[in-house]
């Protein structure tokens, strides 16, 4: 398990040295020039080494275990903040995932003027910097959720980053519509607004919707879209689309990292049983090798009969002890596998119909939580859309048992 101090450091380095300047506000000191031999210095920079590291001025302890809960745009710039701060000074509780690029591909904040992002912003949170001071002082641990290919703002803006048919932006049958993997400039838009994230003090990016739209093996070839670099690659379809979303999530990281800040992906709980999910484009080991952090949606209420449970949402104890099974082997089997911290159902799942689903309260909560401690897996996260997550939980069960 893993505790750390994270703080940026603000330092450049050259050739092994650290260059500084006078701290603001002080005169600097004016000393007559004088030459003096200089000793020969190492030309050697190691490959790895980082030259930059941004201080964004806040400091956060990295939990003993992520126990974190999702807050939308509205309720991190209302007045629901303090109420889920509150609970989680109430609770183990420890962590909020934040909305930063929003489902529709808005940004919940203002940036700065001047900022290539200014007219997708619907700044719902009007100061991010006060609430992550607030945060701060109550060590929450930051993370930074960033929708990233299902983006209908910048598809209808940006058409040939999209996916078309008879020169019509595509939508699925919800009316939302998917920027194309395949193009590197949807990578780079992204991955500068997580870089914004960073520079504003969150301690982790999560990228969401790292994935083609569900079903695109079957309209793979009938819809419009760039293959990009990819068109040469002499891979077949659903390769080149396994391959796509990889290398976005391997680029990400590699960009973020002189901002101090963890990378983690959400994805399908079922990517993990698979090869690879063939029309979305997820292969669970070859992102969780990317990553620091991996985060499956393992919801009981999304699951068909998996693992031979007929009706999973009625066994949520047995399905996240099977899934668990399953990723803690996938885990297993890489060199440098990431953290595990899934996302858990605080939600009742009642458009499953009668006999299909229970009403998910304290006991059922608890009973996931439990399944993944039983499993080895101590972090985890909880997903409920409107934010109304159920009262008196214990967010560590088995804790309380050992005591």
């Amino acid at each position: 398990m893993k505790k750390r101090k994270i703080c940026g450091a603000a330092l450049l380095l050259t050739g092994g040295l650290l260059l500084s300047g006078p701290v603001p506000g002080q005169a600097a000191e004016t000393t007559e020039f004088q030459t003096r031999p200089v000793p020969e210095l190492n030309k050697e920079i190691p490959e790895n080494m980082v030259r930059f590291q941004y201080d964004s001025g806040l400091e956060f302890e990295y939990p003993d275990a992520v126990r974190g809960i999702y807050v939308t745009g509205h309720s991190a710039g209302g007045p629901r903040f303090d109420e889920l701060m509150q609970l989680i000074e109430e609770t183990d509780l420890n962590a909020m995932v934040v909305d930063i690029k929003d489902d529709f591909g808005k940004l919940t904040y203002q940036p700065e003027p001047g900022s290539p992002f200014e007219d997708i912003a619907e700044p719902v949170i009007k100061d991010p910097r006060a609430m992550l001071e607030e945060m701060e002082k109550k060590q929450v641990y930051p993370i930074a959720r960033v929708v990233v290919f299902k983006d209908t703002t910048l598809a209808q803006k940006k058409p040939e980053w999209s996916f078309t048919r008879n020169g019509q932006v595509w939508a699925n049958g919800g009316g939302e519509s998917f920027v194309n993997p395949f193009v590197k400039d949807v990578w780079d838009y992204n991955v500068n607004i997580a870089i914004e994230a960073a520079k504003m003090g969150f301690k982790e990016i999560q990228f969401d919707y790292v994935r083609f739209p569900e079903g695109f093996e079957t309209r793979d070839k009938t819809l419009e879209y760039s293959l990009g670099d990819y068109e040469d690659s002499g891979q077949d379809l659903v390769q080149r689309r396994v391959q796509a979303v990889t290398d976005f999530v391997a680029y990400a990281r590699e960009k973020l990292e002189p901002y101090n800040v963890d990378v983690s992906v959400d994805i399908f709980g079922y990517s993990a049983t698979l090869p690879e999910a063939p029309g979305i484009g997820q292969n669970f080991s070859k992102i969780s090798e990317n990553v620091d952090v991996i985060s499956s949606m393992i919801y009981p209420s999304h699951w068909t009969s998996y693992f031979g449970i007929a009706k999973p949402d009625t066994e949520p104890y047995r399905l996240v002890r099977e899934y668990a099974k399953v990723e803690n082997e996938k885990l297993a089997a890489l060199d440098t596998p990431p953290t595990s911290r899934p996302w858990l159902q605080d939600f009742t799942a009642s458009w499953l119909g009668s006999g299909n689903y229970i009403r998910y309260g304290k006991e059922e909560i608890e009973a996931q939580i439990r399944a993944l401690n039983d499993s080895g897996i101590d972090e985890f996260l909880l997903w409920n859309a409107s934010n109304n997550y159920t009262e008196n939980v214990d967010y560590t069960p088995e804790q309380r048992e050992e005591d």
